[in-house]
């Protein structure tokens, strides 16, 4: 087993809900937060006012929480930042401006080296939290051809989509993620059988990677990954 690494991630949490009174559950496997998934300590900081609604659909009020709360976790000690919800890449450029630390704030930053990794007929399943909400613009890729080569499903409707939208969220139903992501995966092969690689958007999808790679036989990218990346970068 490698030896526990003494830098510290620091994880921007969205908003759930629970008073200030309230004990968390523990954190579940493979989870961003759980302190079992790394072997390098986790710290966290919520973000005022980030609510799944308005961060997957895009607030631009949310910036300067986002950039108050990361600077706290530098603070704090954190030598590295990340975030629980893909769709806050759209706050990437600004909080990586804020801080002097790597900051991965969603695994979509990825995508640039999976196409380029896959050969030029394989394409990149994108699951995500919400497909109505993830344009290309948060692809970080110009070329059309590439964007041609990235296909996109989603688990909206079903029951951790309706969930994630309670206040406060109820404990997470990992069945219930495995089976909508299974499910998604599954309409995504049909129609493009040319899909070699899978890319989690979500920060809760981790909680399933292993039962997906046994299932669908193919490589699984996730947030838990860049994060592990920046911090065996540190040292």
């Amino acid at each position: 087993m490698a030896s526990q690494s003494p830098h510290s991630l620091g994880v921007l949490l969205l908003e759930r809900g629970l008073p200030p009174s309230t004990t968390p559950s523990l954190p579940k496997a493979n989870s961003l937060t759980n302190p079992e998934t790394f072997n390098f300590p986790i710290i966290t900081e919520t973000v005022p006012g980030a609510w799944v609604e308005n961060v997957v659909r895009g607030d631009p009020a949310l910036e300067p929480a986002y950039i108050a709360a990361a600077r706290r976790l530098v603070e704090r000690g954190a030598v590295a930042i990340s975030s629980n919800c893909g769709f806050s890449v759209r706050h990437q450029a600004a909080v990586a401006a804020s801080v002097n630390v790597p900051v991965a704030m969603s695994s979509l930053l990825l995508l640039p080296m999976l196409l380029r990794q896959t050969g030029p007929s394989g394409k990149i399943a994108v699951l995500t939290y919400d497909s109505a909400h993830l344009g290309e613009d948060l692809f970080g890729i110009d070329s059309s051809a590439d964007r041609a080569r990235i296909v996109v499903g989603g688990v909206e409707g079903g029951e951790f989509w309706h969930n994630e939208m309670k206040r406060p969220v109820p404990p997470t139903d990992v069945a219930s993620i495995e089976a909508d992501v299974t499910a998604s995966i599954a309409r995504l092969r049909q129609t493009n059988p040319e899909i070699t690689t899978i890319l989690f958007e979500c920060a809760g999808f981790p909680l399933v990677a292993p039962a997906i790679r046994r299932h669908t036989q193919l490589p699984v990218y996730d947030i838990n990954g860049i994060c592990q990346m920046m911090i065996a970068s540190i040292g």
